[in-house]
């Protein structure tokens, strides 16, 4: 099958997501908007608290970067330079439309036996992005090869999810810190989820997912301890929010946090857009903060299958100096040809396309530091080929039934926001086995020994991620 034309993939996004209002608080396309109730950001290296408004609401007090979020009327706030809008935010997941159900047939099953027992794929044996970099003991041979977590588990650290909320799942119980968890939105609920979907417990999964009772799913680093910094509430989560959620991760000594989110096609132009300018430096700040405090800011690239190298592009935050950025790769072909009972041993061997392979949407150039799993697709192939779905990134999600109860299950999403917690869950391992070491070094470590991979530079950086090579480095 012929690979996914990026002209007509690029077109197809901008569609989707460029006529979405970007701005919160229904303030125009030009970003200066003013009027009674607009959310924005304030910049008290232009202003002083103290000519700000007693009208004007304070959301978010993110004085450690010399910023406010804030909402009233920007008009009201002195000096041209002292606001900044305060842009929506939206996810980075690539799930094609139409995509697969939640459930598939090793739901619930309950064994973690050889999958010919039911003729159906376990859940582990749906984890390539787990298999190919041989994360834990997933195969039928125990004791087949010293895998990643045979040296660590990512014992001592902690990361933030700053994304759609983490839902309550057996394969992330005891994970999720609920104490220091917290809802960054102006809802009234918790870190929970609320109207954006599984998206936060499906990268959760991908970091720490504990496999519980053998028959979930496993994450790269089970023992790290995940804070849920929820900043979407219903499609569209706000800058401002974001980051606030990122600085209070640095100030809870995390070790990483992990923004599965960006701005999409076309808040990508800063000549048409020049507020994205002002975005860019509110972005920068909080970098710099969290260098400062030795975490690093994971940031999926983007979804645009955008060349960010192109004059005038500007893909935020991804091209922030300071976040480190990650490319989506995957296969295509696993477990199409579902019929032998070794599947474990053929199916990374009998691919169309490597795990490695960029995937079909993923956004390239400079800013990419490394690359990692984020699931591929052959548009060609959906719901042409029975399973084409398997080439998606499999975490934990949940599902209503049909009572309108929310339960835990198990399900494929596809995208750079797939990929990045890979890289969230590598820096886990890595300063669990050297706590002291800076985030310009734990950087180096995983860039250092990544792996050439199909596309070169432009879609990998430094490479792709090779888990086993790192934590032998790091030991």
């Amino acid at each position: 099958m012929s690979d996914h034309s990026r002209r007509t993939f690029l077109k197809a996004a901008g569609g989707a997501v460029g006529s979405a209002a970007l701005l919160t608080g229904g303030a125009s396309a030009d970003g200066g908007a003013s009027g009674p109730d607009r959310r924005f950001l304030v910049d008290l290296r232009e202003v002083s608290r103290s000519e700000i408004p007693d009208d004007v609401e304070i959301i978010h007090d993110i004085s450690e970067i010399d910023v406010l979020a804030a909402r009233g009327d920007p008009g009201a706030v002195p000096g041209s330079a002292s606001t900044v809008a305060d842009l929506a935010v939206y996810q980075h997941d690539q799930t094609p439309d139409g995509g697969p159900v939640k459930e598939h047939p090793a739901k619930g099953r309950g064994s973690s036996g050889p999958a010919w027992d039911s003729g159906a794929p376990t859940n582990t044996e749906l984890q390539w992005d787990k298999r190919a970099q041989r994360v834990g003991d997933l195969t039928e041979n125990p004791g087949n090869g010293r895998t990643v977590q045979d040296t660590t588990t990512g014992e001592g650290t902690r990361v933030a999810v700053v994304d759609t909320g983490v839902y309550d799942h057996p394969d992330l119980d005891g994970v999720v810190n609920e104490e220091l968890s917290e809802n960054f939105t102006t809802d009234p609920y918790d870190f929970r989820p609320n109207g954006a979907g599984d998206h936060g417990t499906h990268v959760a999964g991908t970091v720490a997912a504990t496999n519980d009772g053998g028959d979930g799913v496993l994450g790269t680093a089970p023992d790290t301890e995940v804070l849920s910094h929820r900043v979407f509430s219903g499609v569209a989560g706000a800058t401002g929010d974001t980051i606030a959620a990122l600085v209070d991760a640095a100030n809870k000594d995390c070790d990483a946090a992990n923004i599965s989110l960006g701005y999409p096609l076309p808040y990508v132009y800063p000549d048409e857009y020049p507020f994205l300018l002002d975005v860019k430096e509110m972005y920068r700040r909080t970098a710099e903060y969290a260098r400062e405090q030795d975490m690093i800011i994971v940031n999926s690239a983007g979804n645009d299958a955008l060349d960010m190298d192109q004059e005038g592009v500007l893909s935020l935050p991804t091209e922030v100096e300071g976040i480190f950025g990650v490319a989506a790769t995957g296969p295509i072909g696993y477990l199409w040809d579902d019929k032998k009972k070794s599947r474990e041993d053929k199916a990374l061997k009998k691919l169309e396309k490597s795990t490695a392979q960029p995937a079909n949407y993923t956004n390239y150039g400079e800013a990419v530091d490394v690359s990692a799993a984020g699931g591929n697709y052959d548009p060609e192939a959906i719901d042409q080929v029975e399973g084409w779905y398997y080439d998606l990134v499999f975490s934990t999600v949940y599902e209503t039934n049909e009572n309108g109860e929310i339960e835990p299950s198990y399900g494929w999403k596809a995208g750079t926001s797939m990929a990045a917690p890979q890289i969230t869950g590598a820096i886990a391992l890595v300063r669990s086995l050297r706590p002291d070491a800076s985030a310009t070094e734990v950087e180096n470590l995983i860039k250092e020994t990544a792996n050439d991979a199909p596309g070169g530079e432009t879609y990998h950086g430094a490479g792709h991620l090779d888990l086993r090579r790192l934590v032998k480095r790091a030991r």
